[in-house]
Protein backbone atom coordinates (compact mmCIF):
# COMPACT_ATOMS: atom_id res chain seq x y z
CA UNK A 1 0.00 0.00 0.00
CA UNK A 2 1.19 2.99 -1.12
CA UNK A 3 0.66 6.29 1.58
CA UNK A 4 1.25 9.89 0.58
CA UNK A 5 2.92 11.68 3.93
CA UNK A 6 0.23 14.72 2.90
CA UNK A 7 -2.66 12.29 3.70
CA UNK A 8 -0.90 10.88 6.37
CA UNK A 9 -2.75 11.09 10.01
CA UNK A 10 0.29 12.95 11.51
CA UNK A 11 0.68 15.90 13.88
CA UNK A 12 4.72 16.04 15.50
CA UNK A 13 5.47 18.12 17.93
CA UNK A 14 8.09 21.11 18.81
CA UNK A 15 8.23 20.67 22.64
CA UNK A 16 8.48 17.68 25.11
CA UNK A 17 5.19 16.18 26.62
CA UNK A 18 5.02 17.49 30.60
CA UNK A 19 3.85 13.69 31.57
CA UNK A 20 7.47 12.07 29.41
CA UNK A 21 10.49 11.09 31.66
CA UNK A 22 12.26 8.86 29.42
CA UNK A 23 13.92 9.63 25.87
CA UNK A 24 11.99 6.81 24.03
CA UNK A 25 8.61 8.44 25.81
CA UNK A 26 9.66 11.48 24.59
CA UNK A 27 10.74 11.09 20.99
CA UNK A 28 7.80 8.66 20.46
CA UNK A 29 5.15 11.29 21.26
CA UNK A 30 6.77 14.31 19.84
CA UNK A 31 7.17 11.96 16.08
CA UNK A 32 3.83 11.13 16.10
CA UNK A 33 4.03 7.32 17.23
CA UNK A 34 2.10 6.98 20.14
CA UNK A 35 -0.67 9.79 22.20
CA UNK A 36 -1.47 9.31 25.57
CA UNK A 37 -4.83 8.26 26.29
CA UNK A 38 -5.26 7.68 30.04
CA UNK A 39 -2.58 7.31 32.58
CA UNK A 40 -0.89 3.91 31.44
CA UNK A 41 -2.72 3.57 28.02
CA UNK A 42 -1.23 4.78 24.51
CA UNK A 43 -3.12 4.78 21.40
CA UNK A 44 -1.17 3.76 18.71
CA UNK A 45 -0.70 6.07 15.10
CA UNK A 46 -0.33 5.31 12.00
CA UNK A 47 3.76 5.57 11.79
CA UNK A 48 3.85 4.14 15.73
CA UNK A 49 1.30 0.82 14.13
CA UNK A 50 3.06 0.50 10.89
CA UNK A 51 6.95 0.11 13.37
CA UNK A 52 4.65 -2.29 15.73
CA UNK A 53 3.39 -4.90 13.19
CA UNK A 54 6.69 -5.00 11.49
CA UNK A 55 8.06 -6.52 15.12
CA UNK A 56 5.07 -8.61 15.48
CA UNK A 57 6.00 -10.05 12.27
CA UNK A 58 9.33 -10.68 13.47
CA UNK A 59 8.74 -12.31 16.40
CA UNK A 60 5.80 -14.75 14.67
CA UNK A 61 8.58 -15.83 12.07
CA UNK A 62 11.03 -16.92 14.02
CA UNK A 63 8.32 -18.09 16.96
CA UNK A 64 6.80 -20.48 13.52
CA UNK A 65 10.13 -21.09 12.73
CA UNK A 66 10.88 -23.21 16.14
CA UNK A 67 7.63 -24.59 15.62
CA UNK A 68 5.85 -23.07 18.04
CA UNK A 69 2.23 -22.21 17.36
CA UNK A 70 -0.43 -18.97 17.43
CA UNK A 71 -3.46 -18.52 19.69
CA UNK A 72 -5.34 -15.78 21.04
CA UNK A 73 -7.00 -15.69 24.24
CA UNK A 74 -10.19 -13.64 25.38
CA UNK A 75 -8.37 -10.11 27.19
CA UNK A 76 -11.18 -10.25 29.39
CA UNK A 77 -10.78 -14.15 32.10
CA UNK A 78 -13.02 -15.66 34.29
CA UNK A 79 -11.75 -15.96 38.14
CA UNK A 80 -12.17 -19.40 38.57
CA UNK A 81 -8.87 -20.88 37.38
CA UNK A 82 -6.67 -17.64 39.23
CA UNK A 83 -8.63 -18.84 42.49
CA UNK A 84 -7.48 -22.02 42.56
CA UNK A 85 -3.50 -21.66 41.80
CA UNK A 86 -4.04 -18.88 44.15
CA UNK A 87 -2.72 -15.46 42.13
CA UNK A 88 -6.44 -14.14 42.40
CA UNK A 89 -5.01 -12.99 45.85
CA UNK A 90 -1.45 -13.65 44.93
CA UNK A 91 -1.20 -10.17 42.76
CA UNK A 92 -3.17 -8.52 44.70
CA UNK A 93 -3.84 -4.79 43.80
CA UNK A 94 -1.81 -4.98 40.61
CA UNK A 95 -5.08 -6.82 39.18
CA UNK A 96 -7.68 -5.22 37.54
CA UNK A 97 -11.17 -6.96 38.87
CA UNK A 98 -14.87 -6.65 37.43
CA UNK A 99 -17.90 -7.76 37.70
CA UNK A 100 -20.30 -8.26 34.93
CA UNK A 101 -24.22 -7.13 35.42
CA UNK A 102 -24.82 -10.56 37.24
CA UNK A 103 -22.26 -10.00 40.33
CA UNK A 104 -19.94 -13.00 38.61
CA UNK A 105 -16.12 -11.73 38.92
CA UNK A 106 -13.65 -11.45 36.00
CA UNK A 107 -10.22 -10.04 35.71
CA UNK A 108 -8.39 -8.37 32.62
CA UNK A 109 -5.83 -10.91 32.18
CA UNK A 110 -2.05 -10.06 33.27
CA UNK A 111 -0.74 -13.29 32.24
CA UNK A 112 -2.55 -16.23 30.67
CA UNK A 113 -0.77 -19.73 32.13
CA UNK A 114 -3.82 -20.53 33.41
CA UNK A 115 -6.25 -20.25 30.08
CA UNK A 116 -3.16 -21.96 28.14
CA UNK A 117 -2.68 -24.97 30.94
CA UNK A 118 -7.01 -25.24 30.56
CA UNK A 119 -7.09 -25.21 26.86
CA UNK A 120 -4.64 -28.11 26.60
CA UNK A 121 -5.81 -29.98 29.28
CA UNK A 122 -9.60 -29.89 27.49
CA UNK A 123 -7.88 -30.34 24.29
CA UNK A 124 -5.49 -32.97 24.75
CA UNK A 125 -5.27 -36.15 26.89
CA UNK A 126 -1.98 -38.45 26.01
CA UNK A 127 1.44 -38.02 26.38
CA UNK A 128 1.59 -38.69 22.93
CA UNK A 129 0.42 -35.55 22.02
CA UNK A 130 3.20 -33.84 23.59
CA UNK A 131 5.63 -31.63 22.98
CA UNK A 132 3.32 -28.76 22.24
CA UNK A 133 4.24 -25.12 22.16
CA UNK A 134 1.71 -22.36 21.83
CA UNK A 135 1.90 -18.86 22.03
CA UNK A 136 0.25 -15.32 21.21
CA UNK A 137 0.36 -11.93 21.25
CA UNK A 138 -2.17 -9.98 23.08
CA UNK A 139 -2.95 -7.10 25.57
CA UNK A 140 -1.63 -7.29 28.73
CA UNK A 141 -3.44 -4.97 31.48
CA UNK A 142 -2.20 -4.81 35.23
CA UNK A 143 -2.79 -1.60 37.59
CA UNK A 144 0.09 -0.15 37.91
CA UNK A 145 0.26 2.75 41.08
CA UNK A 146 2.53 4.75 39.25
CA UNK A 147 2.55 3.84 35.26
CA UNK A 148 5.64 5.71 34.07
CA UNK A 149 8.24 5.52 30.78
CA UNK A 150 5.49 5.82 28.31
CA UNK A 151 5.10 2.07 26.82
CA UNK A 152 7.43 0.33 29.17
CA UNK A 153 5.51 1.03 32.30
CA UNK A 154 1.90 1.11 31.46
CA UNK A 155 -1.40 -0.36 32.85
CA UNK A 156 -2.16 -1.90 29.44
CA UNK A 157 0.61 -2.86 27.16
CA UNK A 158 1.08 -5.99 24.28
CA UNK A 159 2.99 -8.93 25.04
CA UNK A 160 4.00 -11.99 23.71
CA UNK A 161 4.17 -14.67 25.51
CA UNK A 162 4.55 -18.71 24.84
CA UNK A 163 3.94 -21.78 27.01
CA UNK A 164 5.29 -25.32 26.57
CA UNK A 165 3.86 -28.53 27.39
CA UNK A 166 6.36 -31.46 27.98
CA UNK A 167 6.66 -35.07 28.40
CA UNK A 168 10.04 -34.98 30.73
CA UNK A 169 12.44 -32.16 32.10
CA UNK A 170 14.87 -32.94 29.80
CA UNK A 171 11.95 -32.14 26.91
CA UNK A 172 11.30 -28.98 29.24
CA UNK A 173 15.02 -28.31 28.27
CA UNK A 174 15.11 -28.31 24.68
CA UNK A 175 11.60 -26.52 24.43
CA UNK A 176 13.29 -23.37 26.59
CA UNK A 177 16.81 -23.60 24.35
CA UNK A 178 14.29 -23.21 21.64
CA UNK A 179 13.02 -20.34 22.43
CA UNK A 180 15.77 -19.04 23.85
CA UNK A 181 17.23 -19.03 20.49
CA UNK A 182 14.49 -18.00 18.93
CA UNK A 183 14.49 -14.86 21.08
CA UNK A 184 18.22 -14.42 20.65
CA UNK A 185 17.60 -13.92 16.60
CA UNK A 186 14.55 -11.98 16.93
CA UNK A 187 16.55 -9.28 19.11
CA UNK A 188 19.55 -9.88 16.72
CA UNK A 189 17.18 -8.86 13.42
CA UNK A 190 16.07 -5.89 15.98
CA UNK A 191 19.16 -4.38 15.83
CA UNK A 192 19.03 -3.96 19.29
CA UNK A 193 22.00 -4.36 21.88
CA UNK A 194 21.01 -6.57 24.66
CA UNK A 195 22.35 -9.00 27.70
CA UNK A 196 20.99 -12.00 28.92
CA UNK A 197 20.61 -12.39 32.46
CA UNK A 198 19.61 -14.25 35.64
CA UNK A 199 16.64 -13.02 36.74
CA UNK A 200 13.90 -13.61 39.86
CA UNK A 201 10.60 -14.76 38.17
CA UNK A 202 8.51 -13.33 40.06
CA UNK A 203 4.91 -13.86 40.16
CA UNK A 204 4.84 -16.07 37.28
CA UNK A 205 6.88 -19.04 39.04
CA UNK A 206 9.71 -21.22 37.66
CA UNK A 207 13.01 -22.33 38.91
CA UNK A 208 14.40 -19.99 36.76
CA UNK A 209 14.37 -17.51 34.64
CA UNK A 210 16.41 -15.42 32.28
CA UNK A 211 15.99 -11.59 31.31
CA UNK A 212 16.85 -9.83 27.94
CA UNK A 213 17.64 -6.47 28.99
CA UNK A 214 18.61 -3.12 26.41
CA UNK A 215 21.18 -0.94 28.21
CA UNK A 216 20.86 2.48 28.59
CA UNK A 217 20.75 5.09 31.06
CA UNK A 218 17.16 5.63 31.89
CA UNK A 219 16.46 2.16 33.20
CA UNK A 220 15.48 0.72 36.25
CA UNK A 221 17.12 -2.64 36.55
CA UNK A 222 20.84 -3.09 37.37
CA UNK A 223 22.71 -6.14 36.39
CA UNK A 224 26.31 -7.71 37.36
CA UNK A 225 28.54 -9.49 35.07
CA UNK A 226 31.75 -11.20 35.07
CA UNK A 227 34.95 -10.14 33.57
CA UNK A 228 36.16 -13.59 32.91
CA UNK A 229 33.17 -15.97 32.64
CA UNK A 230 29.78 -15.29 30.83
CA UNK A 231 27.90 -15.39 34.03
CA UNK A 232 25.62 -12.02 33.92
CA UNK A 233 22.47 -11.52 36.48
CA UNK A 234 20.35 -9.10 37.52
CA UNK A 235 21.23 -7.71 40.95
CA UNK A 236 17.82 -8.96 42.86
CA UNK A 237 18.78 -12.23 41.25
CA UNK A 238 22.64 -12.55 41.69
CA UNK A 239 24.67 -15.79 43.18
CA UNK A 240 26.31 -15.14 46.41
CA UNK A 241 28.93 -17.37 47.42
CA UNK A 242 28.96 -19.04 51.26
CA UNK A 243 31.21 -16.72 53.42
CA UNK A 244 34.79 -18.02 54.79
CA UNK A 245 33.63 -20.23 57.52
CA UNK A 246 35.26 -18.45 60.66
CA UNK A 247 36.34 -20.48 64.01
CA UNK A 248 35.12 -18.37 66.69
CA UNK A 249 34.81 -21.06 69.54
CA UNK A 250 37.98 -18.72 71.51
CA UNK A 251 35.94 -15.83 71.62
CA UNK A 252 35.49 -14.57 75.65
CA UNK A 253 31.54 -14.06 76.82
CA UNK A 254 30.20 -11.25 74.84
CA UNK A 255 30.13 -7.99 76.33
CA UNK A 256 27.42 -5.32 76.47
CA UNK A 257 28.39 -1.58 75.82
CA UNK A 258 26.35 1.74 76.27
CA UNK A 259 26.52 3.30 72.71
CA UNK A 260 24.82 6.92 73.38
CA UNK A 261 23.89 9.65 70.72
CA UNK A 262 24.85 6.93 67.51
CA UNK A 263 22.09 6.43 65.70
CA UNK A 264 24.18 5.66 63.10
CA UNK A 265 26.63 3.28 61.57
CA UNK A 266 28.73 6.43 60.78
CA UNK A 267 28.54 7.46 64.56
CA UNK A 268 28.81 4.42 66.25
CA UNK A 269 32.21 3.96 64.59
CA UNK A 270 33.69 6.96 65.24
CA UNK A 271 32.20 5.92 68.78
CA UNK A 272 34.63 2.94 68.25
CA UNK A 273 37.63 4.62 67.49
CA UNK A 274 37.62 7.42 69.92
CA UNK A 275 36.62 5.85 73.03
CA UNK A 276 39.77 3.70 74.94
CA UNK A 277 37.55 0.97 76.03
CA UNK A 278 35.99 0.16 72.78
CA UNK A 279 39.25 0.85 70.71
CA UNK A 280 41.33 -2.08 68.76
CA UNK A 281 45.06 -2.30 69.09
CA UNK A 282 45.61 -4.24 65.70
CA UNK A 283 43.39 -1.08 63.61
CA UNK A 284 40.52 1.57 63.19
CA UNK A 285 37.33 0.13 63.55
CA UNK A 286 35.08 0.42 60.04
CA UNK A 287 31.38 0.15 59.06
CA UNK A 288 32.01 -3.59 57.88
CA UNK A 289 32.79 -4.25 61.32
CA UNK A 290 29.26 -2.91 62.67
CA UNK A 291 25.65 -4.79 62.08
CA UNK A 292 23.18 -2.66 60.52
CA UNK A 293 19.49 -4.09 61.33
CA UNK A 294 16.64 -2.53 59.12
CA UNK A 295 12.93 -2.80 60.24
CA UNK A 296 10.60 -3.06 57.30
CA UNK A 297 6.67 -3.82 57.10
CA UNK A 298 5.84 -6.44 55.03
CA UNK A 299 1.90 -5.60 53.22
CA UNK A 300 0.77 -9.16 52.31
CA UNK A 301 -2.26 -9.46 49.47
CA UNK A 302 -4.80 -9.92 51.99
CA UNK A 303 -4.55 -6.44 53.53
CA UNK A 304 -2.07 -8.11 56.60
CA UNK A 305 1.01 -6.50 57.96
CA UNK A 306 3.95 -7.39 59.78
CA UNK A 307 6.96 -6.24 60.51
CA UNK A 308 10.20 -7.78 59.53
CA UNK A 309 14.14 -6.68 60.32
CA UNK A 310 16.88 -7.45 58.18
CA UNK A 311 20.40 -7.58 59.06
CA UNK A 312 23.33 -6.71 56.82
CA UNK A 313 27.08 -5.54 57.38
CA UNK A 314 27.36 -2.03 58.51
CA UNK A 315 28.73 -1.20 54.94
CA UNK A 316 26.10 -2.07 52.96
CA UNK A 317 22.64 -1.51 51.99
CA UNK A 318 19.70 -3.33 51.90
CA UNK A 319 18.70 -3.98 48.37
CA UNK A 320 14.19 -3.98 48.62
CA UNK A 321 13.95 -5.31 44.85
CA UNK A 322 15.79 -8.00 45.97
CA UNK A 323 14.15 -8.29 49.69
CA UNK A 324 10.82 -8.36 47.82
CA UNK A 325 11.56 -10.87 45.33
CA UNK A 326 12.60 -13.08 48.46
CA UNK A 327 9.49 -12.56 50.55
CA UNK A 328 7.01 -12.39 47.60
CA UNK A 329 4.26 -11.81 47.30
CA UNK A 330 4.37 -9.46 50.52
CA UNK A 331 5.03 -6.04 49.27
CA UNK A 332 7.82 -3.89 51.36
CA UNK A 333 5.85 -0.90 53.02
CA UNK A 334 7.77 1.62 55.07
CA UNK A 335 8.23 1.41 58.68
CA UNK A 336 6.85 4.57 60.16
CA UNK A 337 6.57 6.51 63.10
CA UNK A 338 3.35 5.31 64.21
CA UNK A 339 5.02 1.50 63.88
CA UNK A 340 8.27 2.81 65.83
CA UNK A 341 5.56 4.42 68.44
CA UNK A 342 3.43 1.13 68.37
CA UNK A 343 6.35 -1.02 69.20
CA UNK A 344 8.49 0.59 72.34
CA UNK A 345 11.31 -1.97 72.26
CA UNK A 346 12.40 -0.61 68.86
CA UNK A 347 14.14 2.88 68.81
CA UNK A 348 14.92 4.13 65.34
CA UNK A 349 18.45 4.13 64.95
CA UNK A 350 19.32 1.49 68.02
CA UNK A 351 17.52 -1.65 66.26
CA UNK A 352 19.70 -4.84 67.37
CA UNK A 353 19.07 -8.70 67.86
CA UNK A 354 18.09 -8.23 71.43
CA UNK A 355 15.51 -5.07 70.90
CA UNK A 356 14.01 -7.35 68.21
CA UNK A 357 13.23 -10.14 70.75
CA UNK A 358 15.01 -13.02 69.32
CA UNK A 359 15.22 -15.22 71.82
CA UNK A 360 12.00 -15.59 72.85
CA UNK A 361 8.60 -16.58 70.73
CA UNK A 362 7.17 -13.46 70.29
CA UNK A 363 10.08 -11.62 68.41
CA UNK A 364 10.06 -10.11 65.25
CA UNK A 365 10.96 -12.45 62.26
CA UNK A 366 14.67 -11.51 60.73
CA UNK A 367 16.60 -12.20 57.45
CA UNK A 368 20.25 -11.92 57.81
CA UNK A 369 22.67 -11.27 55.08
CA UNK A 370 24.37 -14.66 54.04
CA UNK A 371 27.36 -13.11 55.24
CA UNK A 372 26.51 -12.82 58.51
CA UNK A 373 27.12 -15.98 60.80
CA UNK A 374 24.74 -16.15 63.93
CA UNK A 375 26.55 -16.30 66.87
CA UNK A 376 29.63 -14.95 65.22
CA UNK A 377 31.63 -11.62 66.36
CA UNK A 378 27.79 -9.83 65.83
Amino acid sequence: MILRMSTMFLRTLRDDPVDAEVPSHRLLVRAGYIRRAAPGGYTWLPLGLRTLNRVETIVREEMDAIGAQEVHFPAMLPREPYEITGRWTDYGPNLFRLQDRRGIDFLLGPTHEEMFTLLVKDLYSSYKDLPLWLYQIQTKFRDEARPRAGLLRGREFLMKDSYSFDIDDEGLQRSYDAHRSAYLRTFDRLGLPFAVVSAMSGAMGGSASEEFLFPCDSGEDTFVSCDSCSYSANTEAVRVGEPAKIDYSNLGESVVYDTPATPTIATLVDLFNTRSDLKRADRQWIAADTLKNVIVNLRYPDGRTEPLAVGVPGDRDVDTKRLEAQVSPAEIVEFTESDFAANKNLVKGYIGPQSLGLKNSSGIRYLLDRSIAIGSAW
